[in-house]
């Protein structure tokens, strides 16, 4: 196929703004499936995925499309995430493409998330075709959106194409728009081959799947190639594009995007953003890869059965594959023995990454309270991170702790400013600036510590905003905070897991509200446990679980007063040792408690 006939492109969004569905649309007026094997959300192949019903993984397809000039054409399809926590995704699949659709919901307008895909789409100057979707809903306001689009676009001229992806309206216009304005590949298929890794995933059978856009040359099976990363060579085995099923090809040359396999057995060599070359005729210099994402909460993964510790390593060493945000190093617990110390993108990919690994590899996962990288001045001059609260020097060596800041970008109804206004201070923000978009929207920018937006913020601002609120964050940097380290005491014994690093100001109402919670879920003992919470050498809130009661005079009848005593100093004796030994067991619910509160 002629370069000038390729198209690659994406298709990107907020969240729940038709991204699949629009997928779903294309690959049927395309023929790329008979109606027979056609599902709704074809694309998303986990079932995680269709359960939530979000896209986790960005997917690729290739469609073969005949367009009105009679022309045939291919299109190469990647589908993209929606979520924040997944904007990496969004970014790779940028890399590989040389446009993209813009979907806004017709009745929803422009949200957060469809400015910040807009920006990355700008950042690598490629062709931005907004679409206005769900037009044909009565609560559409196409004027109002439209006009928002605009404003986004800063382009008055613009064309923005009417479709609605459920039932087909507009789609097939959309196809004619594609391939003649999204640009045609480029590239030299005479030249030293040059492939950008995108994507991977792993194959019990066939080793790393490598997904990849030649740039320049042409690949063949049997080829040797090279890692230019890492060095290493390998044969090529199979070549292949999705349709949206794999299928071999004999080749894939300049500007097509498909996968590649060459018995590669260790998921750690194959890195997004690497170049593959022909290892005999090298291209001179890499392509640009990818700016490398630091997590930027990290948590304590361990297997509930520790004999389950190696399948663990295993499992996750092949998931780093398919989310190169993800990553992990060992990590040991006394209350939880080995495990990993793992670092995510938020709280969703959190959520999803232990979901993944639980039906995946069939491991149960206790994870401990997730937290952001701190960073603290000593006296002496040195700087170091902390990503755990174990971590935390003592006060008086330290000389300022920092904190991650984000710059939140949240939208929402005009009658919600209030509240979210009055949310965002609760989580000591910092007001930067109020932008009137139409009547009904506002634009709130915010600088927020991101430790107080993990956990509950997204919830609450769709509570206060009545579902309509959408928000955004870029980290933009560490700033000096009052922070101290906040211990749960159980027996006058620090429980590691339950530990947490808070603001100075709000380290009283955290221990007593978390003290008062551990206190509902841990279970009664044979003996009285003792719940605190204590800042350095201060304690600040103490409870007590009632010891399990045993009525040791039950056997006595009549008698003097004195042997009842008797009885029950020696119960005591026995309660106070068994206290000093015995371990207090504490439910996950325990642990799930610390992130909502």
């Amino acid at each position: 196929m002629k370069l000038e006939h390729i198209r690659n492109f994406s298709i990107v969004a907020h969240i729940d703004h038709g991204k699949s569905t629009l997928a779903d649309r294309l690959i049927q007026s395309t023929g790329a499936v008979e109606d027979r094997k056609f599902r709704d959300q074809l694309l998303d192949s986990m079932d995680l995925e269709r359960e939530r019903g979000i896209t986790i993984k960005a997917s690729a397809v290739r469609l073969n499309y005949k367009a009105k000039d009679g022309k045939d054409y291919i299109l190469n399809l990647i589908d993209t995430p929606g979520h924040v926590d997944f904007s990496f995704e969004v970014a790779k699949s940028l890399q590989a493409c040389d446009g993209t659709l813009l979907v806004v919901d017709a009745a929803q307008g422009v949200e957060a998330q469809t400015v910040a895909n807009y920006i990355l789409a700008e950042n690598r100057n490629i062709k931005v075709l907004p679409v206005l979707n769900k037009v044909d809903l009565p609560s559409a306001q196409v004027e109002r959106v439209e006009q928002e689009v605009v404003n986004l676009l800063l382009d008055d001229e613009i064309e923005i194409s009417h479709i609605s992806a459920k039932t087909g309206i507009g789609v097939q216009e959309l196809l004619e728009r594609i391939v003649h304005e999204i640009p045609a590949a480029e590239g030299e298929p005479n030249e030293p081959l040059s492939c950008l890794v995108f994507d991977s995933h792993y194959d019990s059978y066939k080793g790393v799947v490598v997904f990849i856009r030649v740039v320049n040359g042409t690949i063949t099976p049997g080829m040797q190639i090279k890692f230019m990363g890492k060095g290493l060579e390998y044969e090529v085995q199979e070549l292949g594009v999705f349709l949206p099923e794999p299928q071999a090809v004999k080749q894939l040359t300049a500007g097509e995007v498909g996968y590649i396999t060459a018995s590669i057995r260790s998921p750690k060599d194959v890195v997004a953003g690497d170049t593959v070359t022909d290892a005999r005729q090298p291209t001179s210099k890499p392509l640009p890869g990818f700016s490398p994402l630091k997590p930027m909460v990290f948590s304590g993964v361990y297997p509930a059965n520790q004999q389950d510790l190696t399948t663990l390593r295993t499992a996750m060493e092949k998931f780093v594959l398919t989310d190169a945000a993800f990553t992990f190093e060992p990590e040991q617990s006394e209350a939880l023995g080995q495990g990993f110390r793992c670092g995510f993108l938020g709280l969703l990919h959190m959520e999803i990454v232990q979901e993944r690994l639980e039906r995946e590899f069939g491991v149960v996962l206790v994870l401990t309270t997730p937290s952001v990288v701190f960073k603290a001045e000593l006296m002496g001059g040195k700087s170091i991170e902390v990503r755990r609260p174990s971590d935390l020097p003592s006060p008086g060596s330290i000389e300022t702790i920092s904190e991650p800041f984000v710059k939140a970008v949240i939208l929402c109804p005009a009658e919600g400013v209030g509240g979210v206004m009055d949310l965002t201070i609760q989580k000591r923000g910092v007001y930067i600036s109020t932008e009137y978009l139409s009547e009904s929207r506002v634009k709130l920018v915010y600088e927020v510590p991101l430790n107080e937006i993990l956990v509950d913020f997204y919830d609450r601002l769709k509570t206060i905003t009545r579902g309509y609120g959408s928000f955004d964050y870029e980290v933009i940097g560490y700033r000096p905070q009052k922070l101290v380290r906040l211990d749960i005491l159980l027996n006058g014994k620090v429980c590691e897991p339950l530990s947490a690093i808070v603001a100075k100001s709000l380290a009283y109402d955290r221990g007593k509200a978390l003290v008062e919670k551990l206190k509902e879920l841990i279970p009664r003992q044979l003996f009285e446990v003792v719940i605190q919470a204590g800042v350095g050498q201060h304690i600040i809130s103490r409870a007590s679980v009632r010891p399990l009661a045993k009525n040791v005079t039950g056997k006595c009848y009549g008698g003097d007063i004195t042997r009842k005593r008797k009885l029950w100093e020696k119960q005591k004796e026995g309660k106070k040792r068994m206290r000093q030994v015995g371990n207090v067991e504490i439910p996950q619910e325990a642990f799930l408690a610390v992130l909502k509160l």
